[in-house]
Formats: structure tokens, sequence, C-alpha cells
């Protein structure tokens, strides 16, 4: 079985998902207590997505996140580089009214510069090999005047809550994964959120890629951020 682990390999990082894909949606919730829904809900809030405007949901997986901006009548596109998680997700939310499902990966976005109004990532951003490229890539993608949002794990601010989440992530989160038919993607799930940058950190990382107008709201106590950007142009 192949593990991938915080080197991020694109091919071992897809096979992982293509594994995991039939289940991912219903541990998921269990794993967060239900909590992964209202995250969901928030990202459609914030990116407020109309309808006619053209937005691009990178990593989607199933597409359970590009769903709610293909039914606010945004022209959706459900992006993510694993197939077997684009086939579960063309099979249970795909059809006239739900988001294109399209193969491609966040380093090489396979759209035309500009092409959308608004870009979001939803817990995807921290498995690709390069974030700033990943987020250079999302703002090429992107209207001047357009907005990025990115959903993501991150760390509690308070100290004793975020000693309580790294026991949670090193021990709780492996014994609940071993109802996953693959384990180790739950493991490496653990080791790349012990691993990812802090909302300050990320802030930096999305102004580095040219992005503007970058700001964080903590969701469950900084559990998750959600980071809102602009392509100034």
């Amino acid at each position: 079985m192949t593990r991938a682990f915080l080197d991020k390999r694109p091919a071992d990082v897809a096979a992982m998902f293509d594994r995991t894909a039939e289940r991912y949606d219903l541990l998921n919730s269990l794993m967060t207590g239900g909590r992964d829904r209202y995250w969901r809900r928030e990202v459609v809030r914030a990116l407020d997505a109309g309808p006619g405007e053209k937005v691009l949901d990178l990593a989607a997986g199933t597409g359970t996140s590009a769903v709610p901006f293909a039914a606010a009548g945004a022209r959706t596109v459900a992006c993510d580089f694993s197939l077997g998680m684009l086939r579960v997700g063309t099979r249970r939310n795909g059809g006239p009214a739900g988001p294109r499902f399209v193969a491609g990966d966040a380093l090489r976005l396979p759209f035309a510069d500009g092409a959308f109004d608004a870009v979001t990532i939803s817990f995807g951003l921290r498995n690709v090999a390069d974030t700033v490229q990943a987020l250079r890539e999302l703002r090429r993608v992107t209207r001047k005047g357009g907005r990025l949002l990115v959903c993501e794990v991150s760390h509690p601010p308070n100290v004793l809550l975020r000693f309580g989440h790294r026991l949670h992530l090193r021990y709780g989160l492996p014994l609940l994964a071993r109802v996953s038919s693959n384990p180790d993607s739950y493991r490496y799930l653990a080791e790349s959120t012990l691993a990812w940058p802090d909302q300050a950190a990320l802030a930096r990382l999305l102004q580095e890629a040219g992005w503007t107008s970058v700001r964080w709201r903590d969701l469950t106590f900084g559990v998750v951020a959600l980071h809102r950007a602009v392509n100034a142009g």
C-alpha cells in the first residue's frame, strides 16, 4: 500500500484519495462530528457566488463542496486530480443542474487566464506539493477584481485548545481511521494538519502569491480558518 508522506508526491496523493473516494464524505462527517457541514456552509456564505458567475472549486473531490454554488446559479467547475473522486462525484452530484467535473493539477490548472469570477479550495491546499505555486495558479485563472476563498485546517490560538487539538490529531484520528478501508490516508491527513502553517503564516503565503486584501476568520475556535483575498490584477 502506497503511503503519501509530507513530500506530497502528486501520484501518491492522488492514489490515496482514489482509494478513499467511496467513503470519503461519510468519514469526514464522522471524524469532525458533523462540523464539516457547518464549515462548508460558511464557505458558501463567504464566497457569496451569484447566478451567472463562473466559480472554480479546486480540490473538489466528490463535488460536495461545489454543489451549493451550482444550486445558487453559478456556473461551477469542480476540479480535482483524483480520478476516483471525480468518478464518485460525477455519479452522485453530476447532471445538468450540478457542477461540471474536470480533472486537473493544482500546479498546472487546465483553464485560461482570468476564466473565473471566484475561486475556492476547501481542505485541499495542504495536499499540494507547492502551496505558493498553487495560489499563483488560482490567481492566474481569476479575473481582475475576482476573489479567492481558502477553507483549510488551522491551529487554535488558545494554548490549551491547541494542545488538545494536537493530541486528537496524533492519537484520536488514527484510532477513528481504523474504520476506513485505507487508514494510512487518514494518518497522512493528521500529519499534514500538524505540519500546516497557522493563520498568519498562510496569509503571508497568499500575499507572496500576489493576492491582496488578505484577511481571515477562525471557525470552531481556530481548528479551521477561512482566508479571503482579491486579485487586484
